[in-house]
Protein backbone atom coordinates (compact mmCIF):
# COMPACT_ATOMS: atom_id res chain seq x y z
CA UNK A 1 0.00 0.00 0.00
CA UNK A 2 0.98 3.49 -0.94
CA UNK A 3 1.66 5.55 2.18
CA UNK A 4 0.93 9.21 -0.06
CA UNK A 5 -2.54 7.78 -0.94
CA UNK A 6 -5.75 8.86 1.22
CA UNK A 7 -6.73 6.10 3.98
CA UNK A 8 -3.77 4.61 4.81
CA UNK A 9 -2.80 4.43 8.07
CA UNK A 10 1.14 4.89 7.53
CA UNK A 11 2.81 8.36 7.93
CA UNK A 12 3.36 10.17 5.00
CA UNK A 13 6.84 10.83 3.87
CA UNK A 14 7.71 14.45 3.51
CA UNK A 15 7.72 15.83 0.38
CA UNK A 16 11.70 17.56 0.83
CA UNK A 17 12.89 14.57 2.39
CA UNK A 18 15.33 12.39 -0.03
CA UNK A 19 14.39 8.92 -1.30
CA UNK A 20 16.41 5.89 0.79
CA UNK A 21 19.84 5.36 -1.24
CA UNK A 22 20.17 1.78 -2.59
CA UNK A 23 23.06 1.18 -1.34
CA UNK A 24 21.32 1.23 2.25
CA UNK A 25 19.82 -2.35 1.29
CA UNK A 26 21.43 -5.84 2.24
CA UNK A 27 23.38 -7.24 -0.38
CA UNK A 28 22.47 -10.58 -1.29
CA UNK A 29 25.73 -13.49 -1.59
CA UNK A 30 25.25 -15.75 -4.13
CA UNK A 31 26.53 -18.82 -3.34
CA UNK A 32 29.93 -20.00 -5.41
CA UNK A 33 29.73 -22.67 -8.47
CA UNK A 34 31.11 -25.79 -7.13
CA UNK A 35 32.66 -28.51 -9.21
CA UNK A 36 30.83 -31.43 -9.69
CA UNK A 37 32.58 -35.25 -8.27
CA UNK A 38 32.52 -37.36 -11.36
CA UNK A 39 29.74 -39.62 -11.15
CA UNK A 40 30.95 -43.12 -10.37
CA UNK A 41 30.55 -46.42 -12.71
CA UNK A 42 27.69 -48.23 -13.14
CA UNK A 43 26.42 -50.15 -9.90
CA UNK A 44 25.50 -53.17 -11.41
CA UNK A 45 27.73 -56.11 -13.07
CA UNK A 46 27.66 -55.14 -16.84
CA UNK A 47 27.35 -58.59 -18.80
CA UNK A 48 27.79 -59.24 -22.22
CA UNK A 49 25.23 -61.06 -24.26
CA UNK A 50 27.45 -63.66 -25.12
CA UNK A 51 26.92 -64.80 -21.45
CA UNK A 52 23.39 -66.15 -21.97
CA UNK A 53 23.13 -68.83 -20.34
CA UNK A 54 26.18 -68.76 -18.26
CA UNK A 55 25.25 -70.74 -15.17
CA UNK A 56 27.47 -68.16 -13.23
CA UNK A 57 24.63 -65.41 -13.44
CA UNK A 58 22.39 -67.47 -11.59
CA UNK A 59 24.67 -67.80 -8.60
CA UNK A 60 25.46 -63.18 -8.61
CA UNK A 61 23.12 -62.22 -5.91
CA UNK A 62 24.77 -60.25 -3.76
CA UNK A 63 25.29 -57.19 -6.66
CA UNK A 64 23.11 -56.36 -9.25
CA UNK A 65 24.02 -57.23 -13.00
CA UNK A 66 22.60 -56.59 -16.47
CA UNK A 67 23.40 -56.93 -19.92
CA UNK A 68 25.10 -54.95 -22.00
CA UNK A 69 26.77 -54.29 -25.47
CA UNK A 70 30.85 -54.51 -24.37
CA UNK A 71 33.86 -56.51 -25.56
CA UNK A 72 34.72 -58.21 -22.62
CA UNK A 73 32.34 -60.78 -20.92
CA UNK A 74 32.02 -59.23 -18.25
CA UNK A 75 32.77 -55.48 -16.63
CA UNK A 76 33.15 -55.36 -13.04
CA UNK A 77 34.79 -51.06 -12.60
CA UNK A 78 35.52 -48.77 -14.64
CA UNK A 79 38.97 -49.73 -15.59
CA UNK A 80 38.48 -53.54 -15.28
CA UNK A 81 36.85 -56.36 -17.46
CA UNK A 82 36.76 -60.27 -17.27
CA UNK A 83 36.38 -62.98 -19.37
CA UNK A 84 35.31 -66.40 -18.76
CA UNK A 85 36.89 -69.67 -19.92
CA UNK A 86 36.05 -72.84 -19.71
CA UNK A 87 38.84 -75.67 -20.20
CA UNK A 88 36.72 -77.94 -21.58
CA UNK A 89 35.72 -75.43 -24.64
CA UNK A 90 39.38 -74.39 -25.22
CA UNK A 91 40.67 -77.73 -25.67
CA UNK A 92 38.32 -77.42 -28.42
CA UNK A 93 38.77 -74.14 -30.06
CA UNK A 94 41.92 -72.82 -29.03
CA UNK A 95 42.11 -70.14 -31.42
CA UNK A 96 38.57 -68.76 -29.13
CA UNK A 97 40.83 -66.87 -26.23
CA UNK A 98 43.40 -64.93 -28.64
CA UNK A 99 40.03 -63.28 -31.13
CA UNK A 100 38.76 -62.12 -28.11
CA UNK A 101 42.04 -60.54 -26.50
CA UNK A 102 42.47 -58.86 -29.85
CA UNK A 103 38.42 -57.63 -29.38
CA UNK A 104 39.58 -55.96 -26.26
CA UNK A 105 42.68 -53.69 -28.12
CA UNK A 106 43.90 -52.51 -24.74
CA UNK A 107 40.31 -50.96 -23.79
CA UNK A 108 40.89 -51.77 -20.09
CA UNK A 109 43.80 -51.89 -17.65
CA UNK A 110 43.18 -54.97 -15.46
CA UNK A 111 41.60 -57.40 -17.53
CA UNK A 112 41.45 -60.99 -16.00
CA UNK A 113 40.57 -64.25 -17.49
CA UNK A 114 38.04 -66.29 -15.47
CA UNK A 115 39.05 -70.27 -16.57
CA UNK A 116 37.04 -72.78 -15.35
CA UNK A 117 38.62 -75.62 -14.55
CA UNK A 118 36.53 -78.76 -15.67
CA UNK A 119 38.75 -81.27 -17.25
CA UNK A 120 41.34 -83.43 -15.15
CA UNK A 121 44.47 -82.97 -17.31
CA UNK A 122 44.68 -79.72 -17.33
CA UNK A 123 48.37 -78.92 -17.13
CA UNK A 124 49.47 -78.18 -20.54
CA UNK A 125 45.83 -76.33 -20.80
CA UNK A 126 47.41 -73.86 -18.21
CA UNK A 127 50.81 -73.45 -19.17
CA UNK A 128 49.92 -72.66 -22.29
CA UNK A 129 47.34 -69.88 -20.80
CA UNK A 130 49.97 -68.47 -18.64
CA UNK A 131 52.83 -68.05 -21.67
CA UNK A 132 49.37 -66.65 -23.07
CA UNK A 133 48.84 -64.55 -20.35
CA UNK A 134 52.19 -62.60 -19.84
CA UNK A 135 52.45 -61.96 -23.35
CA UNK A 136 49.56 -59.88 -23.77
CA UNK A 137 49.31 -58.86 -19.75
CA UNK A 138 46.36 -60.49 -18.84
CA UNK A 139 45.59 -62.08 -15.22
CA UNK A 140 44.66 -65.40 -15.12
CA UNK A 141 41.84 -66.68 -12.34
CA UNK A 142 41.18 -69.79 -11.97
CA UNK A 143 38.04 -71.55 -10.22
CA UNK A 144 36.22 -74.97 -10.15
CA UNK A 145 32.46 -74.06 -9.76
CA UNK A 146 30.16 -71.63 -10.91
CA UNK A 147 29.45 -70.18 -7.74
CA UNK A 148 33.08 -68.97 -7.09
CA UNK A 149 33.53 -67.93 -9.90
CA UNK A 150 30.53 -65.65 -9.48
CA UNK A 151 31.86 -65.14 -6.12
CA UNK A 152 34.91 -63.67 -7.59
CA UNK A 153 32.85 -61.67 -9.88
CA UNK A 154 31.36 -59.78 -6.67
CA UNK A 155 34.68 -59.61 -4.82
CA UNK A 156 36.17 -57.20 -8.01
CA UNK A 157 33.03 -55.44 -8.53
CA UNK A 158 32.60 -54.69 -3.92
CA UNK A 159 36.20 -53.79 -4.57
CA UNK A 160 36.05 -50.87 -7.37
CA UNK A 161 36.11 -47.52 -5.20
CA UNK A 162 38.03 -49.62 -1.89
CA UNK A 163 40.99 -48.15 -0.79
CA UNK A 164 44.30 -49.59 -0.39
CA UNK A 165 44.44 -49.59 3.46
CA UNK A 166 41.03 -51.76 3.04
CA UNK A 167 43.93 -54.89 2.54
CA UNK A 168 46.60 -53.26 4.27
CA UNK A 169 47.76 -54.48 7.69
CA UNK A 170 47.42 -52.49 11.21
CA UNK A 171 50.31 -51.21 12.73
CA UNK A 172 50.33 -51.20 16.67
CA UNK A 173 49.66 -47.98 18.18
CA UNK A 174 49.94 -48.55 21.60
CA UNK A 175 52.52 -51.03 23.70
CA UNK A 176 49.95 -53.14 24.48
CA UNK A 177 48.75 -54.22 20.99
CA UNK A 178 52.40 -54.47 20.17
CA UNK A 179 52.99 -56.89 23.31
CA UNK A 180 49.77 -58.79 22.38
CA UNK A 181 51.48 -58.92 18.33
CA UNK A 182 54.63 -60.62 19.97
CA UNK A 183 52.25 -63.21 22.26
CA UNK A 184 50.39 -64.41 19.39
CA UNK A 185 53.38 -65.33 16.81
CA UNK A 186 53.05 -69.12 17.88
CA UNK A 187 49.71 -70.28 15.65
CA UNK A 188 48.10 -71.74 18.81
CA UNK A 189 47.91 -68.81 20.62
CA UNK A 190 45.46 -66.09 19.98
CA UNK A 191 44.89 -63.01 21.92
CA UNK A 192 42.85 -63.88 24.62
CA UNK A 193 45.69 -66.26 25.54
CA UNK A 194 48.43 -63.45 25.17
CA UNK A 195 45.89 -61.18 27.91
CA UNK A 196 45.68 -64.19 30.34
CA UNK A 197 49.49 -64.66 30.04
CA UNK A 198 50.12 -60.90 30.20
CA UNK A 199 47.83 -60.56 33.37
CA UNK A 200 49.08 -63.91 35.34
CA UNK A 201 53.09 -62.34 35.08
CA UNK A 202 52.37 -59.12 34.72
CA UNK A 203 55.46 -58.42 32.14
CA UNK A 204 56.86 -60.04 29.21
CA UNK A 205 60.32 -60.75 30.53
CA UNK A 206 58.40 -62.86 33.56
CA UNK A 207 56.49 -64.59 30.77
CA UNK A 208 59.59 -65.74 29.15
CA UNK A 209 61.69 -66.73 32.32
CA UNK A 210 58.11 -68.71 33.65
CA UNK A 211 58.88 -72.50 34.15
CA UNK A 212 56.33 -74.56 32.00
CA UNK A 213 54.76 -75.45 35.36
CA UNK A 214 54.15 -72.05 35.80
CA UNK A 215 52.64 -71.29 31.90
CA UNK A 216 50.89 -74.35 32.47
CA UNK A 217 48.82 -72.74 35.56
CA UNK A 218 47.35 -69.80 32.91
CA UNK A 219 43.82 -70.11 32.03
CA UNK A 220 43.28 -71.69 28.67
CA UNK A 221 47.02 -72.85 28.43
CA UNK A 222 46.86 -76.45 27.37
CA UNK A 223 49.81 -78.52 26.90
CA UNK A 224 50.24 -77.62 23.35
CA UNK A 225 50.56 -73.75 23.92
CA UNK A 226 52.86 -74.24 26.79
CA UNK A 227 55.00 -76.23 24.52
CA UNK A 228 55.02 -73.49 21.68
CA UNK A 229 55.47 -70.50 23.90
CA UNK A 230 58.50 -72.01 25.91
CA UNK A 231 60.33 -73.17 22.30
CA UNK A 232 59.64 -69.78 20.68
CA UNK A 233 61.34 -67.86 22.99
CA UNK A 234 64.44 -70.34 24.28
CA UNK A 235 64.95 -71.70 20.88
CA UNK A 236 68.50 -70.01 19.57
CA UNK A 237 68.53 -67.83 16.92
CA UNK A 238 69.28 -69.43 13.53
CA UNK A 239 71.82 -67.74 11.85
CA UNK A 240 72.44 -68.49 7.54
CA UNK A 241 76.16 -69.49 7.39
CA UNK A 242 77.71 -67.40 4.06
CA UNK A 243 78.32 -69.94 1.24
CA UNK A 244 82.02 -71.23 1.17
CA UNK A 245 83.40 -70.47 -2.42
CA UNK A 246 84.66 -73.24 -4.35
CA UNK A 247 87.36 -71.37 -5.66
CA UNK A 248 89.36 -71.59 -2.22
CA UNK A 249 93.16 -70.96 -2.97
CA UNK A 250 95.76 -73.38 -3.39
CA UNK A 251 97.80 -72.44 -0.50
CA UNK A 252 95.32 -72.43 2.16
CA UNK A 253 94.12 -76.08 0.91
CA UNK A 254 97.64 -76.90 1.46
CA UNK A 255 97.73 -75.78 5.04
CA UNK A 256 94.86 -77.64 5.74
CA UNK A 257 96.09 -81.09 8.18
CA UNK A 258 95.75 -84.03 6.47
CA UNK A 259 92.53 -86.68 7.37
CA UNK A 260 92.99 -90.47 8.01
CA UNK A 261 90.38 -92.73 6.71
CA UNK A 262 91.60 -95.93 7.93
CA UNK A 263 91.58 -97.25 11.25
CA UNK A 264 95.64 -97.83 11.55
CA UNK A 265 96.68 -94.13 11.01
CA UNK A 266 100.74 -95.07 11.36
CA UNK A 267 100.69 -97.58 9.15
CA UNK A 268 98.98 -95.03 6.36
CA UNK A 269 102.06 -92.80 7.28
CA UNK A 270 104.68 -95.50 6.51
CA UNK A 271 103.08 -96.75 3.29
CA UNK A 272 103.19 -93.21 2.28
CA UNK A 273 106.29 -91.98 2.77
CA UNK A 274 107.50 -95.20 1.11
CA UNK A 275 105.35 -94.52 -1.79
CA UNK A 276 107.02 -90.91 -1.97
CA UNK A 277 110.15 -91.75 -1.61
CA UNK A 278 109.71 -94.11 -5.02
CA UNK A 279 108.25 -91.74 -7.16
CA UNK A 280 111.28 -89.56 -5.67
CA UNK A 281 113.57 -91.98 -6.89
CA UNK A 282 111.89 -92.68 -10.51
CA UNK A 283 111.75 -88.44 -10.92
CA UNK A 284 115.37 -88.22 -10.09
CA UNK A 285 116.14 -91.66 -12.18
CA UNK A 286 114.75 -89.90 -15.15
CA UNK A 287 116.12 -86.74 -15.00
CA UNK A 288 119.20 -88.60 -15.06
CA UNK A 289 118.41 -89.88 -18.25
CA UNK A 290 117.25 -87.13 -19.98
CA UNK A 291 120.54 -84.83 -19.07
CA UNK A 292 122.30 -88.32 -20.21
CA UNK A 293 120.59 -88.13 -23.63
CA UNK A 294 120.47 -84.05 -23.84
CA UNK A 295 124.75 -84.37 -23.60
CA UNK A 296 124.92 -87.31 -26.46
CA UNK A 297 123.62 -85.45 -28.92
CA UNK A 298 123.44 -81.52 -29.59
CA UNK A 299 121.09 -81.32 -32.62
CA UNK A 300 117.58 -80.97 -32.11
CA UNK A 301 115.29 -83.49 -32.67
CA UNK A 302 112.45 -83.24 -35.29
CA UNK A 303 109.38 -85.33 -35.88
CA UNK A 304 108.03 -87.85 -33.56
CA UNK A 305 110.03 -89.29 -31.21
CA UNK A 306 109.81 -93.60 -30.93
CA UNK A 307 109.11 -94.62 -27.34
CA UNK A 308 112.38 -96.13 -25.65
CA UNK A 309 112.70 -98.66 -23.25
CA UNK A 310 112.73 -97.63 -19.42
CA UNK A 311 116.14 -97.58 -17.67
CA UNK A 312 117.00 -100.28 -15.06
CA UNK A 313 116.68 -97.55 -12.23
CA UNK A 314 112.88 -96.71 -13.17
CA UNK A 315 111.64 -100.29 -14.25
CA UNK A 316 112.99 -101.37 -10.38
CA UNK A 317 111.06 -98.34 -8.96
CA UNK A 318 107.74 -98.90 -10.54
CA UNK A 319 108.25 -102.57 -9.78
CA UNK A 320 108.52 -102.17 -6.20
CA UNK A 321 105.47 -99.83 -6.28
CA UNK A 322 103.56 -102.03 -8.18
CA UNK A 323 104.57 -104.92 -5.46
CA UNK A 324 103.30 -102.56 -2.47
CA UNK A 325 99.99 -101.39 -4.55
CA UNK A 326 99.10 -104.73 -4.74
Amino acid sequence: MDPSRPGSNLPARPSGSPAPAASARPKVQQPKPQALANRPGPSAILVSTRQKGNPILSHIKLLPWEYADIPADYVVGATTCAMFLSLKYHRLHPEYIYSRVKQLAGKYNLRLVLVMVDIQNHEDSLRELSKTSIINNLTLVLCWSAPEAAHYLELFKSSENAQPTAIRTQQAQSYKESLVEFVTVPRSINKSDAASLISTFGSLQNAINAQPEQISAVPGWGEKKVQQWCSAVREDFRVEKAKKSSARPAQRRAQLPPVDVDDNPDQNMDEEDEEEAILRAVLAESRKTAASEAAQTSEPQTGTRQPEELSEGIAAALARLRENGG
